[in-house]
């Protein structure tokens, strides 16, 4: 290969591209996502300088069934993800991501930095009126939450801002010999965004301290209440808004 291929590359292998190229399509992305009160001093730890928590004390947890991904497949997803301020402007730092999914971990934490892992989250249906989101970490069950089942109706418009919020990650990348190659803040908004329908409803949720899982340090205070929305959308590529290394 000559270097003008080499650039052409997707991703690594050469020999077989890892995962497609953005931006990404979602079709019927699922969300359900239950806000609540935490601990001020385990927020403030996890935001990384200079971005500032907002103020709220509150922290939201996430699970995520993307069943139709352009370039990436069918998987699902859970995490957290804290409100925050960035010169003065409101984001969501998002703190850490669980999913089953090689190509969207290996692509996610590559191009845009997501703090991702190999677990195993699940979002159903359960009976007839509970929607519910568990993960497992090596069969270990980490997180669980319950909401009621499309509970109350909630607005698409305001749904759909909601979700084109500006979203930042912590982008790290070790050089060969172990010092930082890349040490960025990534922001990117979430496009073309379609909501088919949204609720709320009260909601609970139950963490378990695991060391390589700590949804945990997040610790249940009071409940703010759940959310539950379908949506088509697409991810496009990102864009630095702090260097650490500059």
């Amino acid at each position: 290969m000559n270097p003008q291929e080499i650039f052409s590359l997707q991703s690594m292998p050469a020999a077989s591209a890892s995962y497609g190229r953005p931006p990404y399509r979602f079709i019927d992305r699922e969300f359900f996502i239950i806000t609540y009160e935490s601990d001020p001093a385990a927020i403030r730890q996890a935001v990384p300088e200079p971005l500032q928590p907002d103020g709220s004390n509150t922290v939201s947890y996430e699970w995520i069934k993307m069943p139709d991904s352009s370039g990436l497949g069918s998987y699902e997803e859970s995490g957290i993800v804290i409100p925050c301020t960035f010169q003065g402007e409101p984001c969501n730092f998002v703190a850490q991501m669980y999913l089953d999914n090689a190509p969207a971990i290996l692509g996610g934490r590559e191009i845009w930095g997501f703090p991702k892992k190999w677990a195993n989250p699940r979002l159903s249906v359960e009976g007839t009126e509970t929607l519910t989101g568990t993960l497992h970490y090596n069969h270990v069950l980490v997180a669980m939450g319950t909401m009621p089942f499309k509970h109350n109706i909630l607005d698409e418009k305001d749904t759909a801002t909601a979700i084109a919020k500006t979203q930042v990650n912590l982008k790290l990348i070790p050089d060969v010999d172990g010092t930082p190659k890349i040490a960025q803040l990534v922001a990117y908004n979430l496009e073309n965004i379609t909501v088919k329908g949204a609720w709320s409803g009260p909601a609970r949720l139950s963490l378990t301290p695991h060391v390589h899982a700590p949804v945990a340090d997040f610790p249940v205070k009071a409940y703010i209440g759940g959310k539950h929305f379908i949506a088509d959308l697409t991810l496009p590529y990102a864009r630095v808004i702090h260097d650490y290394l500059q």
